[in-house]
């Protein structure tokens, strides 16, 4: 038997068949959401901190990288030790939670975004054991909590920013995460036994000399440089625009809203097709609205129209890994998917990790002589962003020239 709370033992005592069917367990959905739409959502608090409590400071973008980027990265480390010590996974994401609600209102950055790395990792594993078939799907289903949340959360914070502060909206939030994630605890359960494990436990890494892999992978970082910018900056640039404080969060709603149904319809997209392809076209979809929507925005209403083009295509992504674990381990039957995902999910913080102050540096630069959003003072924000979403397509031309191996 597992070491573990009581409402966390687990019932099954029987090894079940390798085809599982789906889960009638989708948990994990929502405590996904609670813990990756906050960072999500940072744009609103950008735009608060630099008409309030920290105006003229020149770091705030930081934070929000910080959030995001350790978000993706630290999984890889947390995947490692709870593979390690499976008896700990019970433990993880009621830790995690702790961690997240006491020291949400100590640090936004950085402690916040471990502690929910720690609590979110579980789900990596439960993943695999409901389901065998259409894990596409299952993973879709996950990453569409987080754009979820991200619709519902920047006009209730916006509000609570407004009404109380962001003292007191953080303590807020903590409070929350407590009264939502807590009581899911008690269904959130592994289906197979816990097993003892011998160490040193041996990974298998062999997959990072797949051509395949190391290609998307690349692809995957390349996307994560620019991916984080528009999120961060629409509201901010709405009210450059002159809308006020409302209209700017609105911006921020219906690109996760979007991005929720991008998530699914690429988890079951990539159970049919080539990955490749289908991260072709979610390419080639931010990188028109990015240069043609955003670019050409000098109102309100094209803006909004980008945000639910931008949430539909780049902001699915992540649902494309479950093709691109399922293909590397086509070519290497050792290697752990929960592994495989975690560094996917690291190459998209690695790509993140610079983006803060590199944005920073990109609005400092030289305004484009041009017209509409592109002289506006975002124009090199823009232009780099778009050159990074059609950069991230080059997976399509090594396709092309049967590099793949």
């Amino acid at each position: 038997m597992c070491v573990a709370p009581w409402w966390c033992r687990n019932t099954v005592n029987a090894i079940v068949g390798k085809h599982l069917q789906p889960s009638s367990r989708p948990w994990s959905r929502l405590q996904c959401a609670v813990r990756g739409g906050f960072p999500s959502t940072y744009g609103v608090f950008q735009e608060y901190y630099t008409s309030n409590d920290f105006a003229g400071s020149s770091n705030l973008a930081i934070v929000g990288a910080c959030a995001m980027d350790i978000r993706y990265m630290d999984i890889t480390v947390w995947f490692m030790v709870l593979k390690c010590y499976p008896r700990l996974r019970p433990w993880a994401t009621p830790v995690g939670l702790v961690v997240i609600v006491s020291h949400l209102i100590l640090t936004q950055g950085i402690i916040y975004t471990l502690g929910g790395g720690l609590a979110w990792t579980p789900i990596l594993f439960h993943t695999e054991e409901w389901w065998a078939r259409r894990r596409g799907f299952a993973y879709g289903i996950t990453m569409a909590g987080l754009g979820l949340s991200g619709a519902i959360l920047p006009v209730i914070l916006e509000w609570l920013l407004q009404s109380c502060g962001f003292c007191t909206m953080l303590r807020i939030c903590a409070l929350s995460f407590v009264v939502l994630n807590f009581p899911i605890l008690l269904l959130f359960k592994p289906r197979l036994p816990q097993s003892h494990v011998n160490l040193p436990f041996k990974f298998d890494m062999s997959f990072w000399t797949h051509s395949k892999f190391l290609t998307l992978q690349s692809c995957n970082i390349v996307q994560g440089i620019g991916y984080f910018l528009p999120a961060i900056y629409l509201p901010t640039f709405a009210r450059s625009l002159g809308a006020s404080t409302i209209e700017s969060t609105v911006t921020i709603i219906p690109l996760n809203a979007a991005a929720s149904v991008g998530s699914l319809t690429v988890g079951v997209a990539v159970e049919k097709y080539d990955v490749v392809n289908c991260l072709l076209v979610a390419a080639i979809g931010s990188a028109t609205g990015i240069f043609i929507l955003w670019g050409f925005s000098t109102s309100r209403a094209p803006l909004y129209i980008f945000s639910i083009v931008y949430g539909a295509f780049p902001g699915c992504q992540a649902s494309s890994w479950s093709g691109i674990i399922r293909d590397t381990k086509d070519k290497h039957i050792s290697a752990d998917s929960g592994m495989i995902f975690a560094f996917l999910s690291a190459g998209k913080g690695v790509g993140n990790l610079a983006s803060g102050p590199l944005s920073e540096a990109l609005l400092h630069a030289e305004n484009f002589r041009v017209g509409f959003a592109y002289g506006s003072g975002y124009g090199a924000l823009i232009a780099f962003t778009g050159a990074t979403a059609l950069l991230s397509r080059w997976s399509y031309r090594v396709k092309c020239l049967s590099c793949f191996l």
